[in-house]
């Protein structure tokens, strides 16, 4: 055989081996089903934590972080073994009383959390979600420094905007689907008394979101997500062994399990929708990440709690929002919150 066909058989021969394996490999991770034309999705777990079942210790951003870091170095039974950037996003790894724990912020806003929760739960095995962060009081009890774990998040501005309806003062035109929305609405607020009753600020309105998980034919109207019960058992043990806490050495600060938290894409700054949005979801604070959190989680079974401290009363004081001079201070206040459930959570584990 001429040397010049004797290297080309040999380098075709290597090709058709090198394209055989990816065939492989990708088929190892998105395997079709036959029937039905769905692909099931594999996680790819970065190699060296494929056999770790990480409690994950979220925030949104620096202010948060800090207080998370701050407090874990002074822990004896807490470390970080490792960091690793993937898009940007830095996660750490370590351990908390000998279990794994993945720490990482998010980004600010409800997009950024979704997205970062999802690459997270993709790249690491996560059993289960904590998150931590800052946010506004809605309910007027509660003041800064204050640290509320609710049960249940909703989306305070999915919604409609609307025209006014010609020649009648304060009535509005709303889509036919939404009006079909607000027909059925008594009927199920009696069977669920959690769904909100919508009523509209001015020309917004507020809506469902519209989700779709593994087991459901067709997306469903979800108005919202619930945090994970024994996490917030958890909670609620850990609160109540926690020792006073002083927030700016002025006042001893609250910390309660239940009710709901609201989330939207805005800073909210304003007092009448504040009222607004206590009255349509009883809400007890607001923030931007949580329920983008919650939804992300819920769609891939993942056991997920919200942890938040009150910076600021969400357009309920009187000037300029102080939310930057309680932001560290209160962060701190979550973090040892956090720490507590950890503690409950792995002397379970053990």
């Amino acid at each position: 055989m001429p040397k010049e066909r004797y290297y080309a058989t040999k380098v075709n021969g290597f090709i058709t081996v090198c394209i055989v394996f990816l065939i492989t490999a990708c088929q190892q991770f998105s395997q079709p089903d036959l029937q039905t034309g769905s692909i099931q999705h594999q996680p790819n777990y970065i190699a060296g934590t494929k056999e770790d079942g990480f409690t994950a210790i979220m925030v949104a951003y620096a202010p948060e972080l800090n207080g998370i870091l701050s407090t874990l170095e002074s822990l004896p039974n807490a470390h970080i073994d490792r960091t690793i950037t993937v898009k940007g996003v830095t996660y750490r790894l370590g351990r908390y009383n000998d279990q794994p724990i993945i720490i990482f912020a998010t980004g600010m806003s409800i997009a950024n959390a979704a997205m970062t929760t999802q690459m997270a739960l993709d790249y690491f095995p996560i059993d289960e979600v904590v998150y931590m962060g800052i946010a506004g009081a809605i309910n007027p009890r509660w003041h800064p420094g204050d640290v509320i774990i609710p049960e249940r998040w909703y989306y305070h501005d999915e919604s409609v905007y609307s025209n006014p309806s010609p020649g009648q003062a304060g009535q509005y035109i709303v889509p036919n689907y939404y009006q079909k929305m607000l027909d059925e609405l008594p009927a199920k607020r009696a069977a669920d008394p959690n769904i909100p009753n919508y009523k509209p600020f001015e020309f917004v309105h507020p809506d469902h979101v519209v989700v779709i998980k593994d087991g459901q034919e067709k997306p469903v109207d979800t108005p919202y997500f619930s945090a994970s019960p024994r996490l917030l058992a958890a909670a609620r043990q850990a609160i109540s062994t926690m020792p006073p806490r002083l927030i700016l050495d002025k006042r001893r600060a609250e910390f309660t399990v239940g009710g709901n938290g609201v989330t939207g894409s805005v800073f909210l700054d304003n007092r009448a929708y504040r009222q607004w949005v206590r009255e349509v979801f009883h809400a007890e604070v607001t923030e931007m990440e949580s329920a983008g959190v919650g939804q992300v989680c819920y769609v891939n079974d993942t056991e997920w709690m919200i942890i938040r401290a009150i910076s600021d009363l969400a357009g309920g004081q009187e000037g300029v929002n102080e939310e930057d001079i309680y932001d560290e201070e209160v962060s701190r206040v979550g973090a040892e919150v956090l720490f507590a459930v950890l503690e409950q959570l792995t002397s379970q584990a053990e």
